[in-house]
């Protein structure tokens, strides 16, 4: 835009209001964002954009993506979208629709949320039966052989895929594990295609687990919604004729974070 229509649109922002929305905006897009995106978005010149994009990577707002110029949300950020979630009006809500899907089903069912590294189970309800897998809440576990990190994996766009993949080595936790990426690649585009992931024992022998998206007001995965038991009770066969109670409960899940 012309320097004086630029100018006119910096003038109209408060000082103390152009970090905030800096977040946002990078928040709401779902995907890292370049400086010279977030100066055409907001109307702010490139400077400004600069001088408030180091201020929130120094404090862990932000963080550079591995390209090195984008830029996504940093610890802190992460940190406040989870507190958000567990504020005590959703988290009574949410609890109440775990506990009816996971007294359907008769399992565990969790509820996990994208980090960095890997998935955090933000909530769960655990199953009556005296042989259960113990993951509490709060537990990260890796993207590449669960069923909640392959559905969030199977969303990303190609591109971002590549980078995670590239950025890190598949770990065999089981003699099941995926490890190659073309086999998760394909694993993934399976995933995409029937609308849930499974887990057969890659991540905990013993364990199966299938899980379904949570989607937020823009489409995008908020969360994944999980069952998981142990292999004697149920093989991944049994676990998907659950697939409409999760779907159920899912879609609800979305409802109650979207209003």
């Amino acid at each position: 835009m012309p320097d004086d229509l630029q100018k006119s649109k910096e003038t109209q922002i408060p000082t103390n209001l152009r970090l905030l929305l800096v977040v946002e905006e990078i928040a709401k897009a779902g995907t890292p964002l370049k400086p010279m995106q977030l100066s055409a978005a907001l109307g702010l010149p490139k400077p400004t954009i600069h001088r408030l994009l180091q201020t929130a990577e120094a404090e862990g707002f932000l963080q550079r993506d591995l390209d090195g110029r984008s830029y996504g949300p940093g610890l802190r950020l992460r940190q406040i979208a989870v507190h958000t979630m567990s504020s005590e009006r959703l988290r009574t809500g949410r609890l109440a629709i775990l506990k009816a899907v996971a007294e359907e089903i008769g399992e565990t069912c969790n509820l996990a949320t994208p980090d960095r590294e890997g998935m955090t189970y933000l909530d769960r309800v655990e199953t009556k039966w005296p042989l259960r897998i113990q993951l509490p809440i709060g537990t990260q576990v890796p993207f590449h052989c669960t069923a909640s990190g392959k559905m969030y994996l199977s969303t990303l766009r190609d591109s971002t895929l590549e980078a995670v993949l590239n950025s890190r080595s598949l770990e065999g936790l089981t003699e099941k594990t995926i490890i190659t990426s073309d086999a998760l690649r394909a694993e993934l585009a399976e995933t995409r295609k029937r609308g849930y992931s499974q887990d057969d024992e890659e991540f905990m022998l013993g364990m199966t687990a299938v899980a379904v998206p949570v989607i937020d007001s823009t489409g995008r995965l908020m969360a994944t919604l999980s069952v998981h038991a142990p292999g004697q009770r149920h093989s991944i066969a049994n676990l998907i004729q659950f697939l409409p109670n999760l779907k159920d409960a899912a879609g609800k899940l979305s409802d109650l974070h979207s209003t």
